[in-house]
């Protein structure tokens, strides 16, 4: 007898076309190999077109009700992924219609055709191993897709590294630095290559962890980087990076603080526009973080501590 444990397993949801950017978005955030948006109506009297004009992008990010489908490692991670959603304030009007096995796929060759290489700053380039670098790229992270998130396409990701490299001067004071939530580990890797000495890479998900050892040692850091389990955070770090989504990083607070050094920095990301007064107000007892970067919709929140 076969078993599905092992098979893929996509997570169909449900929900009005204002929540589609913001649940596409969020199902990117946390382990979906791909997401798709269709009619919930296709097929009835209610279906509707959705069309643009060639080349441009649809008028709409999706229909009055939309379905959107998420690809997920396995049956855990696809039902992980529906509670995470439905725990979100946001998500009240967001039903899961059904988790499903789905044949075996090459899912990697299949979106190698979305992936070109990322800008994070006119030096700084993010390249999938079967692209060539820009010509103006002098410092080059290689990442292809994988069962992690990370690829450096989400304005979250982008905003986490320009931040890093826009503060390479600080460079010399990250002795040890935390990528909480470490996906791909991306933010590790990115800290590695503007100078950082020793970064602890963490993450709740077993694949997050080995996906980030595999993409240390394709970019030559691995000496750098030790990746872990949540319980591999330990002490105190002058730099603290935490790529999550708002409730988890509100719920995480006191433990997130507890591991800022004195003149520490903390980047946070994962958060909405008008998520940031929520997340100033978790983080008050602590440290007053404050808006440093927007992209999206997205928003950067930085603070130091004193």
């Amino acid at each position: 007898m076969s078993s599905s444990s092992n098979k893929l397993h996509e997570l169909i949801l449900v929900c009005r076309e204002q929540d589609v950017e913001i649940v596409s978005d969020a199902l990117m955030e946390i382990e979906s190999l791909a997401v798709s948006v269709e009619d919930a109506d296709a097929d009835t009297d209610a279906e509707k077109a959705l069309f643009g004009e060639p080349g441009m992008p649809a008028p709409k990010a999706g229909w009055e009700r939309s379905v959107v489908k998420a690809l997920f490692s396995s049956e855990a991670e696809a039902t992980e992924a529906a509670t995470l959603i439905l725990a979100q304030d946001w998500a009240e009007d967001v039903h899961v219609q059904t988790i499903q096995a789905v044949e075996e796929q090459d899912w990697v060759r299949l979106t190698q055709s979305q992936f070109a290489p990322v800008e994070i700053t006119q030096e700084f380039w993010i390249v999938p191993s079967w692209h060539e670098a820009p010509a103006q790229a002098t410092k080059i992270m290689r990442l292809d897709p994988g069962l992690a998130f990370g690829t450096g396409t989400h304005p979250t990701t982008r905003m986490c590294l320009r931040w890093i490299a826009h503060h390479q001067d600080l460079a010399p004071t990250w002795n040890r630095v935390l990528d909480y939530g470490c996906g791909s580990g991306i933010l590790a890797i990115g800290a590695a290559l503007h100078g950082a000495r020793a970064i602890d890479a963490v993450d709740i998900d077993p694949a997050a962890v080995t996906a980030t050892v595999a993409n240390a040692e394709a970019n030559q850091v691995a000496p750098l980087i030790q990746a872990a389990l949540p319980d591999g955070a330990k002490g105190q770090y002058p730099l603290l990076l935490a790529n999550i989504l708002a409730t988890p990083l509100k719920l995480l607070a006191p433990l997130l603080c507890q591991h800022l050094a004195p003149g520490a920095h903390l980047v946070l990301a994962g958060i909405l526009e008008r998520q940031a007064d929520e997340l100033k107000t978790a983080y008050a007892p602590w440290l007053k973080l404050e808006v440093s970067d927007s992209e999206e919709g997205w928003i950067l929140m930085t603070a130091q501590r004193v």
